[in-house]
């Protein structure tokens, strides 16, 4: 074992656990303390204001130049009172993570003094020099010209001593060069065209919300085992590494006791977490050693994502105060268990009402069916995209790994509602509805409610499973902004929705009672969307056959599903609905593109890095050792001393055909990089870094798995993945 290696375990074996100190003992008392909220906003506001900023948090209406200023003033003393010195704009770029440039509230009098300073202008807009983030063919890097713009509907808050305030970020132009702002329009398009069907059922109904849930899966290592494995440090996943003696076949790690370090950072994290009115409730141990999970309850969707990108920079935050490292990784440990981001969706209207939760009457049952079965539809039509949505180079070594969907997208709806539905789909005639007809089937909807408690059991390896009042898109993965997942379901709803409303429509006008016209329709929709619903195995061969009769879609890796952005129908979807201008779908497809690129081509990079300095030196080392040895008792024994040296000769003679086979694999990798390089264009070079450069890599990978389990305990420089999973 090398000296830096002892050293690491040296410091980890003497942690010890750092519990926080609440502020009282009554999460309720300092829950949300450092947000700017509605409860805040009425003592600071004039009434005026705290109007103004209701209207507009409602029903998106612009804020007046007086209603900032009021609102910038009381935000700097609130901000000021809270020991805030800076403030930002708090953006998403395509990146897929958050950015800011903080600013201090100081200006300079003239007389040597200073004053807070924060008015309506600096709150509403700013010009942060964001040279830097993907061009995305919208803009020039020359130009620094991208404008972030206040998102009133997300309520700023404090971190650390900054003021943060949610913000979009678009071009001069006025492109979008962000996540949140595709996602703010599609969920304008699902409120618009969601109220407009609930009409139907309920004339009160004036909005509807779709709300988010997350489930936010990560690992955590010690910060010393973490830096001294260069892999983790710099893709976020270890590229080779023996599987431990005992990994998570027990099962006992999975919702067992939580080790004492891990609980004092989930005490501290959670802590920080409601201080920002997050409203994390859950945490417990996830299958894999030292992976967790986190959830909290389910909010509006705009909010609930700006909670889980500021949950993913707490985790980064807190981890290192208890001398952890976040792993945010899909598949950080090769052989394990990778980790998910579930998105539990739903739309709820301004009574309440959740139309994805079974009613207790037929007419609420009607609705629910309305909702669901136009969910099934228009997944049906566009389930490319959705797959498109959770692409990621991550999410590549998770799906269908028997912890995560497959990459075909299906939905599975439960054996009772299936049933529902199959008979929904022959019971209904094509001409006008007798009484007993109607009587029939209303009957048999207003049944739902007994029925489908029990019939959630969420098939695991369904992408898009309904779990009793939503649906919990569980492919996304642990790493991921849920803006763009969220922005494309809630998008394809909307188009679908829009298209119910005409046909129903119009079956009406034909003739037809308005339950007439929705059922016939539903029956219809019913038929066109079936091979989409599957409730079996998705981890299955059988199913891979069984989806290509259906016409179902494989696209197995990250550049086959980025294709799809490049689609005459995607296209034509997000402009028709206002979501995303073509011109922005070319970009968020290029910077996808770059994104798959860069990370496969550091993956690529460190593993030549880590053979060539790293792992070829320790084998050679042992080789000398082994060398040293066998020519030692030769010499001192003689002939007879050749038969004593057996294992030693077959052990050097494997060690050394692994370094010639270490090294022609760190030559072949560069040699096949260059040429993918000089490929014509960011498609077929990510294409060449998924089809030709990862297979290498992952060669290269596996003859230092085949080293680590060859080479003296002692000599062997990086931690194992027994140390990195087990130390706590």
């Amino acid at each position: 074992m090398s000296l830096n290696r002892q050293q690491v375990m040296h410091d980890v074996l003497g942690r010890k656990p750092k519990p926080p100190t609440r502020p009282h003992n009554k999460i309720s008392s300092y829950y949300g303390e450092n947000v700017f909220n509605k409860f805040v906003m009425i003592s600071y506001l004039p009434d005026e204001a705290y109007k103004g900023i209701l209207k507009a948090m409602d029903d998106g209406t612009p804020v007046d130049r007086k209603v900032a200023d009021q609102t910038a003033t009381a935000m700097k003393e609130w901000a000021i009172s809270r020991g805030a010195t800076h403030y930002t704009h708090w953006f998403q770029p395509l990146t897929g993570t958050t950015a800011e440039k903080h600013d201090s509230f100081i200006a300079p009098t003239g007389d040597g003094r200073a004053i807070e300073k924060f008015d309506g202008s600096l709150l509403v807009q700013q010009e942060p020099d964001a040279s830097s983030f993907p061009n995305g063919g919208i803009r020039n890097t020359f130009e620094a010209r991208g404008y972030t713009l206040w998102d009133p509907t997300s309520p700023a808050f404090i971190w650390g001593e900054t003021l943060c305030i949610p913000t979009i970020f678009i071009s001069y132009t006025g492109f979008a060069l962000d996540n949140k702002t595709p996602l703010l329009k599609a969920l304008s398009a699902i409120d618009i065209a969601a109220t407009s069907v609930c009409q139907y059922f309920d004339k009160n109904t004036t909005k509807v919300n779709a709300s988010l849930g997350w489930e936010q899966e990560y690992f955590l290592v010690d910060k010393a085992l973490f830096a001294a494995r260069p892999d983790l440090a710099m893709t976020g996943r270890a590229l080779f590494g023996a599987q431990p003696a005992k990994g998570q076949q027990l099962d006992d790690h999975y919702f067992g006791s939580i080790p004492q370090r891990i609980s004092a950072f989930m005490k501290d994290f959670e802590l920080e977490s409601h201080k920002l009115g997050i409203p994390v409730t859950t945490r417990h141990n996830e299958v894999a050693p030292n992976q967790f999970e986190l959830a909290p309850v389910y909010e509006e969707a705009n909010l609930a994502n700006d909670h889980n990108l500021l949950i993913m920079e707490l985790l980064e935050v807190v981890s290192q105060r208890h001398d952890f490292r976040v792993l945010l990784h899909e598949k950080p440990f090769g052989g394990l268990n990778g980790s998910g981001k579930h998105n539990n969706w739903s739309l709820s209207t301004n009574k309440g009402v959740n139309l994805l939760q079974p009613g207790k009457t037929p007419k609420s049952n009607m609705q629910f069916l309305t909702f669901l079965v136009n969910t099934l539809a228009a997944l049906h039509t566009h389930a490319d995209i959705v797959r498109a949505s959770f692409a990621g180079v991550g999410n590549d070594h998770r799906l269908g790994a028997q912890e995560a969907p497959p990459a075909i997208v299906s939905a599975f709806i439960g054996s009772q509602l299936s049933q529902l539905l199959d008979d929904l789909e022959v019971n209904i005639k094509h001409g006008k509805l007798m009484p007993d007809d109607k009587t029939a089937l209303k009957l048999e909807i207003g049944r739902i409610p007994e029925a489908l408690l029990d019939n959630t059991d969420r098939n695991r390896t369904s992408p898009f499973a309904f779990t009793g009042n939503k649906f919990e898109l569980r492919a996304v993965g642990s790493s991921a902004n849920c803006a763009l997942p969220m922005t494309v379901l809630n998008t394809i709803v909307a188009e679908q929705l829009q298209i119910f409303k005409v046909s129903v429509d119009a079956r009406i006008k034909s003739g037809n009672s308005k339950d007439e016209a929705i059922l016939k329709e539903l029956q219809s929709l019913i038929t066109q969307c079936k091979d989409i619903r599957f409730e079996g195995n998705g981890y299955g061969e059988e199913w891979i056959k069984e989806a290509k009769k259906r016409g179902l879609s494989n696209l197995k890796d990250t550049p086959e599903a980025l294709a799809v952005w490049g689609r005459k129908e995607v296209i034509d979807l997000f402009e028709k609905m206002n979501v995303l201008h073509p011109a922005e779908t070319a970009a968020r497809q290029d910077v996808e593109y770059e994104k798959y690129v860069m990370n496969r081509k550091i993956e690529a990079n460190v593993a030549i890095d880590m053979a060539r300095n790293t792992i070829l030196p320790a084998a050679v080392s042992y080789q000398n050792i082994l060398l040293e040895n066998i020519l030692g008792i030769e010499e001192a024994f003689g002939k007879e001393g050749k038969s004593m040296t057996v294992a030693q000769r077959d052990i050097l003679k494997r060690t050394s055909a692994l370094v010639n086979d270490l090294y022609a694999s760190i030559l072949l990798l560069r040699e096949n990089k260059e040429k993918v390089n000089a490929m014509k264009s960011t498609a077929k070079i990510a294409e060449g870094y998924g089809k030709i450069i990862l297979p290498i890599t992952e060669e290269l990978g596996e003859i230092c798995t085949k080293m680590e389990g060859l080479i003296d305990n002692e000599i062997w420089p990086l931690p194992k993945f027994q140390e990195l999973l087990f130390t706590r």
